[in-house]
């Protein structure tokens, strides 16, 4: 056989597929079914942007504006507030919680005693299946003024109580350090699942030509975790236009609403309790486009730079 023969392989049959794994399609026609009817048919509302929507009058007869959301959305001064709000909110949590549970998870790789390793991994892992509900009320007796441990230590020592969720300062970094504690365990288990894949051999060889811990993890975790943490990242920055409505409405209150009111409760306050539908359909249609944009610049960079992306 030449060099330049290409071998062709056969070509299978799509039916031939289903027909050999047909459990295995059949396994996953319900998971199509949740995305086609709770992920798909629902855009069909997106419609709703351009109209003036009534529920009396329905999609297909209520009046046709045009652009007119997306006007009143770009000029409107409570809506650049809010988006502020929700961008620095989210750049935030990206820049403090993001490395979190990366050091966390080689942390935690390093301990040798499997009983604190599990107690450890248990408390952390805790507050995420936990509501913020309850997360929110631990976190406001915590820094109560008059009873929290946090306020009690601070005027033992002579100072004054700080009124960390009713001053507009001191609210954005109590709500980032909030959402690391709820979030944290859990982004620990994808690092901590990737670093146990890391073939042990690279390490013996590294001790062997005499590299400390640190460098073990600068030259051999890290960079093993490169891909895991590009991925990671993308996905971060998709959901930056988006901010957990739970945890900002448990922990917001009247006179942080400046530095607090993001776009997700700003949906809720004007969709749902004062029913314009319309506008809040075209906030929502504006925040998917943004987050599509955003994911894709992030991939394309993440391969310029590294080399590796989502896709």
């Amino acid at each position: 056989m030449s060099k330049n023969t290409k071998k062709i392989a056969p070509k299978r049959s799509l039916l031939k597929d289903i027909k050999r794994d047909k459990w295995l399609y059949i396994f996953l026609i319900p998971i199509m079914l949740y995305f086609f009817i709770f992920k798909y048919v629902p855009m069909f509302g997106t419609i709703m942007a351009f109209q003036d929507f009534k529920f009396s009058t329905g999609f297909f007869e209520s009046k046709w504006v045009g652009l007119e959301h997306f006007k009143r959305l770009f000029t409107g001064n409570n809506f650049l507030i809010i988006l502020r709000n929700t961008l620095l909110l989210n750049a935030g949590s990206v820049i403090f919680g993001f490395p979190i549970p990366i050091i966390l998870a080689i942390f935690l790789n390093e301990v040798k005693s499997k009983g604190f390793k599990k107690i450890s991994q248990s408390i952390m892992y805790l507050p995420h299946f936990m509501s913020w509900v309850v997360l929110g009320g631990i976190l406001i007796d915590m820094l109560s003024p008059s009873t929290g441990v946090i306020n009690t230590i601070i005027k033992f020592f002579g100072g004054n109580p700080i009124y960390f969720m009713g001053k507009k300062e001191w609210w954005p970094a109590m709500f980032i350090i909030s959402g690391i504690w709820q979030g944290a365990g859990w982004g620990t288990i994808v690092y901590l699942a990737a670093i146990t894949g890391i073939d042990p051999e690279l390490y013996e060889a590294a001790r062997i030509d005499g590299a400390g811990k640190l460098k073990q993890i600068w030259y051999i975790t890290l960079p093993c975790l490169k891909s895991t943490i590009v991925v990671m990242l993308i996905l971060r920055m998709g959901s930056m236009m988006d901010i957990g409505f739970e945890q900002v409405y448990v922990l917001m209150n009247p006179a942080v609403r400046d530095v607090a009111e993001v776009i997700s409760t700003y949906v809720y306050r004007v969709g749902i309790e004062g029913a314009q539908y319309s506008y809040t359909t075209a906030i929502g249609l504006f925040q998917s486009v943004i987050s599509c944009i955003l994911v894709f610049t992030t991939n394309k960079i993440a391969r310029k730079i590294n080399g590796e992306g989502l896709w």
